[in-house]
């Protein structure tokens, strides 16, 4: 199966910081390639990929975002190539899926972000164009809001779940990660962690104008005897700063499409406090890895009732919920299904076929290559040396 993947082209493949899909599109494009799939990653220069890569910026045109220009040649550098693929799967935005309507290779396209308002009209005009585009979701919530659009199936986000080092205890202080905007609710979060007695450090993408003003409205004011602004960080901080929280806040005021640092802060065996919006009620157990409430003015209430919850169940819960093979399992099922409903069930068989041949040879070069490396017989392996149980 050959699949052509169409990346954001703003930030580098995995990001180095802020960057939820980039951070999905890592995954997926090298679990896919671990699991026999070709497929090429069409994102910036400076990504790293187990897939071919192609690229028309030798470096994120970070500075540019939001640049017609530079998103147009960054698509039609995949779009150009169609009929090298089986199919295109694209993550970078509406553009995509109204230029692929020129394109007879099956083209889906996964839906990131939030389909309400105007997002939701301007969804609803791409496919009328490209009535043979196909959708994935992420979750339920975010397809509800739009029913009338064309789904193909619901591939919801994992986690290298390894990487995040789970904390059985906490360091008493809460946790906001996310972004300076209104709907992510930072302001929210201060006003409950003072009322609710606590430390609150934040760390949050606070790059373009509107974020900055956020910030200095509503944040900088604030910050002191207790509220400590840590900026945005890189994985390894992050995964500190969740693991070390007694809870994270999540205030939000919008309809969350996912918020993968629900999944993050579970693998840390961090429990969240969030609002009831979007995705929260299908990611968050309330009562078992988190509390789900109605409005911020209940959030520290819920922060009391933090000591009933279990940090290793939360972790476990993680494990299970938001691995890799799930979504990679996902997201193979929903191409196959596109393929049969283009181009017949036949030729999926002989795909499929192909596919697992792939994977098997993958499988036993790996197996061959760890055996000519294994100890010799005899020789003891420290424990020191095994791979840690995060």
């Amino acid at each position: 199966m050959r699949v052509g993947m169409i990346a954001p082209p703003w930030f580098p493949v995995p990001p180095p910081k802020y960057g939820g899909t980039e951070a999905i599109v890592a995954l997926l494009a090298d679990g896919l390639t671990a699991a026999g799939v070709d497929v090429t990653l069409f994102a910036s220069g400076d990504s790293r990929t187990t897939a071919t890569l192609e690229s028309v910026h030798d470096e994120a045109p970070s500075a540019r975002i939001g640049e017609m220009s530079v998103e147009l040649e960054h698509v039609l550098s995949c779009l150009a190539r169609h009929d090298e693929f089986d199919l295109v799967h694209d993550h970078s935005g509406l553009l995509a899926v109204t230029l692929a309507a020129s394109c007879e290779t099956p083209f889906v396209h996964t839906s990131h972000g939030p389909l309400t308002g105007h997002s939701r009209v301007l969804y609803q005009d791409a496919v009328a164009f490209n009535p043979a585009a196909r959708l994935i979701g992420l979750t339920r919530a975010q397809q509800s809001f739009a029913p009338e659009l064309p789904w193909l199936a619901t591939c919801p986000n994992a986690i290298e779940v390894d990487r995040f080092p789970f904390r059985a205890e906490h360091d008493g202080y809460l946790a906001f990660l996310g972004r300076m905007s209104i709907e992510k609710g930072a302001a929210e979060a201060i006003q409950v962690a003072q009322s609710a007695g606590r430390e609150l450090r934040i760390a949050a993408k606070c790059r373009e104008p509107l974020e900055l003003a956020y910030f200095d409205a509503h944040v900088r004011p604030h910050l002191g005897n207790g509220i400590e602004y840590v900026g945005e960080l890189g994985h390894e901080d992050k995964a500190a700063l969740l693991g070390g929280a007694e809870a994270l806040l999540f205030p939000i005021d919008w309809e969350e499409p996912f918020g993968l640092v629900l999944a993050e802060a579970a693998a840390c065996g961090t429990p969240v406090v969030a609002t009831r919006r979007g995705s929260v009620p299908e990611l968050v157990e309330d009562g078992a890895t988190g509390f789900v409430v109605d409005a911020p003015a209940e959030m520290p209430a819920a922060i009391a009732r933090l000591g009933e919850l279990d940090r290793s169940a939360i972790r476990a819960s993680a494990e299970e919920r938001f691995a890799p093979a799930r979504m990679i399992r996902a997201y193979v099922d929903a191409y196959e299904l596109l393929l049969e409903e283009r181009i017949g069930p036949r030729r999926v068989e002989r795909l499929v076929e192909r596919l697992q041949t792939r994977t098997r040879a993958s499988k036993s070069q790996a197996a061959a290559s760890a055996g000519s490396r294994a100890p010799a017989r005899g020789v003891l392996v420290s424990s020191s040396s095994a791979p840690s149980s995060g």
